[in-house]
Formats: structure tokens, C-alpha cells, sequence
């Protein structure tokens, strides 16, 4: 059967050149006449004042293309920012969110105050702008008095949080936390008292209040957890504490903050408040980068409740800064204190205390708030440099010490080791024979851990404790050259070398270096790496330890395999 023709003609694809055998030859086409025209050359000046000097003297001899721009009407960009309102009056506005949250040190101090559970943590994690108080629905969460750094809409201030006030005796916890509490309002320049809007005014609110009325230090009445509504009475109520118009503002949900803005703001001195804009900034360059800071160094408290942290560290500062007291588990928060240590030479330096909660073990924690303050001690060993662990003389390193000290190793941390209460002890020479003993058989990964008794309470050997922080911390610092290194692996090989590989074939350390510090970390190249048992591993570290002088720090040892050039050719 004939195939039927289409009635659609195809047209045929239009040559561009002669035939070849490879194809179509490719004709390049001239160019049209505009497009000559405006790739044509002018003649151009040297410079545009010889163009201006030309058309002053003669209209004609003026470039075409060039023209001068008139000095009455200066070339204007355009800006594709929005227009920005005026900062004449900046203390009858709220700053904009794009206020620089670093717009300088803080000015002034204000304390947060209270009866507890009426949000001062919560408000205290809204101004510093991180979470860095315990907040639980359970009242009496916060003990100490936390400081730190907050501001708010470009106000630089200082924070402190303390401790829900309760009517106590003196001699009992709650009477230390009230004075906690008293010396933080006598430091600050303003007082920010809490009433919950929720509860109404109570009569330890009014107790309170009357106590702050005698104080020198202003007060700012302030009524939380007003984000919702029927909270009109309470507002109403406060008026009788007689601390003037309450602000409602809602510190969970960051509601009425411009209120309290602009009670603050008479107590800045004059000139601090700093609002910049991130596009004012000029570039970074040589001259204009700012020298950077010197970094404290930060040290970490940890050990098993009740072993005196808090004690050594109000001996090392030189005050009554962290509440102590006979019972076990006062502290709660990690509290943080900057603080400069004088050695008996002279020499200053920069320290970061931090005072943690006691961690007992795992299977006693089941309270939530006992493990929201395990967790803060844990994130405490890792954010510090060196970790300084409290054991008791009359108990030394018992299987909870040993975790938390297997804890601090495998963090990376250096670590050392204070027996307090050593005054206490009759016998020294057996508690010292025990705690070797313990260290050699429960902590081989990691050798000559710096050991110093002291007592907290009398401050005997607190200069021997810090210069054996410095000293491990230098070491955590050490970086080795890389020949030394190959010379000495080439001696350990040659003494020890590795064993045969799962396939009964040699396994070769070629080369090694250090590529990072704190701690000390090497890389080994080697063939079969992952065949290395873990016995020559131990044996490589404790010639590491031995030969370099890295005691009392965790030393890191990778394996690496070496690239093999014909891979990609397979």
C-alpha cells in the first residue's frame, strides 16, 4: 500500500556556507552600520580637566561624549536603603531592631529582684539575649547571684539575677540567699523589683517593698506575665506598694520591653547610648582593625557535692561571692567570675572562674532540676580550658571522681587534680598512697596528673594549685615540631615495630606530624590503618608523653592513609 503523503511541505535547513565533508562551513557576516558606529575610537583627552580647559576657552574644541558636571548640581547616587528617620531625639523613641547589639561596654549595673517564681531568670535570659539561668516552674531555682552582660534596643548595661527573696532566719539558706540578694542591690545603680500579675500583690511582695524603700539604690516597679488580659486588677493593686506606675511587660514572650526602655534610660549616663547601623561601618583594613582581646583563661570547678568548690573559689577571689553553707547540693547554676590572679612574683592574669553544681551519680539524679544543673556542669568542662577537680582527703577518688575525671579526658580538657580539706586529714602519708595507687590503676590513659593538697577554708597551697594550672595549661598549649617527631617514631618503630595486619602483611608508619593543639593531636600516615591494634596505639601515646614532656594532658593520635597517585586511573 502506498504511504500517503503529508500535506505539510518541509523546508529545508538553510545553508550557512559550502559544503564539506565535515559539515557546514561557518560565514562570518559584516557588521551593521550602527553597530560600526559605536564601536567607533574618539578621540579622547587626557584627562577631564583638559576637556573643561577646552570648552572654557572654546565651545568647539570640547570631546563629545564627555560631559562636565556642573558644580551647583553634584552627581547624586542612588541609595536603595530605606530613609532613615532622625536620632536627634533618640530618648523619646524606641531604636530600631538594626541597633548593633555590641554598641559598646556596658554603663550602668541593674538587678533583678523578687519573691520567687515571678520570672526574674526568665527576664534575666531576655536581656543577656541567651539562655543562660536555670528557669523551672519550681520556686527557689536560683541561689546564687548570676552577672553577665545584657542590653536592650542598643542599651548597655550589666545584669544581675538573684535569689528569690524569702522572710528566713540568717543563719539558714534562704537568710544566705537574702544577703546574696541585699549585696546585689547595694552594687547596683537600679533595681528592677518583679510582682507576678498573675497572683496579684502578696504580703511578702509588700514586706519586700518596704525593704527596698530604705535603700539608697532606685527602684522600678515592674509587673510580669502580663500577656494576656484580666491582669488589670493586679496593675491596679501594685500602685499600694508605693514604687510608683508599674510596667506590665511579659519577659517569656518579650512583650512591653520598650516600656521598660524607657525606664532605664534616665539611669545611662549621658552619651552611652551607641545606635549604629552595620552598613555605617567602614571596611575592614590595617589601620582601623581593632586590636584583638586577650582571652581569659577559663577555668572550671567540678567535683562530687559538697566537697567545697564554692569555698576555694571565695578563697581564691578574696570574698563571699558564691553561697556556701553545710548542706550538700547549694549550688545550682553554673556561675561564672572574672577575676585577675597575682602570684607572689607580681605577674597578673586573666581568669574566668566558674563555680559548678556537684554531680552525683546517674542513677541518684532523678530530680529535673538536679539534671538541668548536671547538664550546665557538663557544658562548663566543655567550654573551659582547664578543669580543676575537688576530691575530698577523707574520701579521695571514689568510682563518681573517677568518671567525672575519664569525663574530662575524653573531652579534651586538661585536668588537675585538688584533695581538699587536707588540714582535716591525720594521716597524710596513707591518703597520699591511696590516691597514687587509685590514679595508676583507674587512670593509665593518662599519666602524672598534676595532684596538690590544699584547704579552701585556710587557703594552705592555693599559689601551688594555680601555678600547677598554668603550668598544665602550657602544655596543652605545646605544639612539637615535625622533625623531632619522624626522628622519634623512626626509634619507636625500630625498637617496637608495629604487628602484621589482619592479611599477614607489614604495616608501615611513614610519616608524622602535629596538626592541632589543645590538646595535642597528630595525624601518623601509614599503610593498613585500621589494623593498628589498639595496644601499639597506647604504646605510641605513652612515647609521646615520655619523650615531650606532655604530662597530664590527653594526647590524640590519628591514622591516616596515605593517597595513592594511580587511584584515579583504575
Amino acid at each position: 500500500m502506498p504511504k500517503a503523503k503529508s500535506r505539510f511541505k518541509k523546508k529545508p535547513l538553510p545553508r550557512v556556507g559550502p559544503r564539506s565533508a565535515k559539515g557546514y562551513k561557518s560565514v562570518k557576516y559584516p557588521k551593521p552600520k550602527h553597530a560600526q558606529a559605536k564601536n567607533k575610537k574618539r578621540p579622547r583627552p587626557e584627562n577631564a580637566a583638559q576637556n573643561a580647559a577646552g570648552l572654557a576657552m572654546d565651545p568647539s574644541k570640547a570631546v563629545p561624549g564627555f560631559d562636565i558636571p556642573k558644580k551647583n548640581k553634584p552627581v547624586q547616587q542612588r541609595d536603595h536603603r530605606p530613609a532613615q528617620k532622625s536620632r536627634d531625639a533618640d530618648a523619646e523613641r524606641r531604636p530600631s531592631r538594626r541597633a548593633r547589639k555590641d554598641a559598646g561596654p556596658s554603663t550602668f549595673t541593674v538587678a533583678i529582684v523578687g519573691r520567687p517564681n515571678v520570672g526574674k531568670s526568665t527576664l534575666f535570659n531576655r536581656l543577656v539575649g541567651r539562655r543562660e539561668a536555670l528557669v523551672h516552674d519550681r520556686p527557689g531555682v536560683t541561689r546564687d547571684r548570676r552577672v553577665s552582660e545584657g542590653g536592650l534596643a542598643g542599651l548597655r548595661f550589666t545584669v544581675i539575677d538573684t535569689a528569690g527573696y524569702e522572710d528566713a532566719h540568717a543563719d539558714t539558706l534562704e537568710g544566705r540567699m537574702r544577703r546574696q540578694t541585699e549585696k546585689a542591690v547595694a552594687d547596683s545603680d537600679v533595681a528592677l523589683m518583679l510582682v507576678d500579675a498573675r497572683a496579684g500583690i502578696t504580703p511578702l511582695d509588700s514586706h519586700f517593698a518596704d525593704l527596698l524603700r530604705k535603700s539608697r539604690t532606685p527602684i522600678v516597679l515592674v509587673a510580669n506575665k502580663c500577656e494576656g488580659k484580666g491582669q488589670d486588677s493586679a496593675l491596679y493593686d501594685a500602685f499600694r506598694l508605693g514604687l510608683g506606675e508599674p510596667i506590665p511587660i511579659s519577659a517569656e514572650h518579650g512583650q512591653g520591653l520598650d516600656g521598660l526602655y524607657h525606664a532605664l534610660r534616665p539611669f545611662a549616663p549621658p552619651g552611652s547610648l551607641d545606635i549604629k547601623d552595620e552598613d555605617d561601618d567602614p571596611p575592614p583594613s590595617e589601620e582601623n582593625m581593632p586590636d584583638a582581646p586577650v582571652r581569659p583563661l577559663q577555668l572550671a570547678i567540678i567535683g562530687r557535692p559538697n566537697t567545697g568548690k564554692s569555698t576555694l573559689i571565695n578563697r581564691l577571689i578574696g570574698e563571699d561571692r558564691m553561697l556556701t553553707g553545710p548542706e550538700p547540693g547549694v549550688t545550682r547554676d553554673s556561675i561564672p567570675v572574672d577575676w585577675t590572679y597575682t602570684a607572689p612574683n607580681g605577674t597578673t592574669r586573666e581568669i574566668r572562674l566558674v563555680d559548678t553544681a556537684g554531680v552525683r551519680k546517674r542513677a541518684k539524679v532523678i530530680d529535673a532540676v538536679e539534671k538541668l544543673s548536671v547538664g550546665e556542669t557538663f557544658e562548663a568542662v566543655k567550654m573551659a580550658e582547664v578543669v580543676v577537680l575537688v576530691v575530698d582527703a577523707e574520701a579521695v577518688l571514689d568510682n563518681q571522681e573517677l568518671t567525672l575525671a575519664r569525663h574530662v579526658i575524653e573531652e579534651g580538657r586538661a585536668l588537675v587534680i585538688a584533695v581538699n580539706k587536707w588540714d582535716a586529714i591525720k594521716e597524710k602519708r596513707r591518703a597520699l598512697e591511696t590516691l597514687e595507687e587509685r590514679l595508676r590503676d583507674s587512670m593509665s590513659q593518662v599519666k602524672n596528673i598534676p595532684t596538690v593538697t590544699i584547704s579552701g577554708l585556710t587557703g594552705l597551697r592555693i599559689d601551688a594549685l594555680m601555678e600547677a594550672v598554668f603550668k598544665v595549661h602550657d602544655t596543652w598549649n605545646t605544639h612539637l615540631p615535625t622533625g623531632p617527631l619522624n626522628r622519634w617514631l623512626a626509634a619507636a618503630v625500630g625498637a617496637h615495630p608495629p604487628p602484621l595486619s589482619t592479611h599477614k602483611q607489614r604495616i608501615k608508619l611513614r610519616y608524622m606530624t602535629q596538626v592541632k593543639t589543645r590538646p595535642p593531636t597528630f595525624v601518623i600516615f601509614s599503610t593498613r590503618a585500621g589494623d593498628l591494634p589498639d595496644a601499639y596505639m597506647r604504646y605510641l601515646v605513652n612515647g609521646i608523653r615520655d619523650n615531650f614532656g606532655l604530662d597530664g594532658v590527653p594526647i590524640r593520635i590519628h591514622l591516616r592513609k596515605p593517597e595513592n597517585p594511580y587511584e584515579d586511573e583504575k
